[in-house]
């Protein structure tokens, strides 16, 4: 979803830095995971970024939040 926001819609959910830090967690414990259909690759995560295609429920539930701030 923080992804979803900052590249597609221009929003931060959560600052940079977290953003980062949750980004490493999850490549940290990437073996646990990496078989899931909308799992970011290793590379996104190392970067810090997501641009390939977001599953409707992210996008709809971003846009659900966003409207609730």
């Amino acid at each position: 979803m923080c992804s979803y926001a900052y590249y597609r819609l221009n929003e931060n959910l959560i600052p940079d830095g977290e953003f980062d830090e949750l980004a490493n967690k999850l490549l940290a414990e990437y073996p646990k995971w990496k078989d899931h259909p909308h799992c970011p690759t290793e590379d996104d995560l190392r970067a810090s970024t997501y641009l390939g295609e977001y599953p409707t429920i992210v996008q709809v539930a971003t846009e659900v939040y966003l409207k609730r701030m």
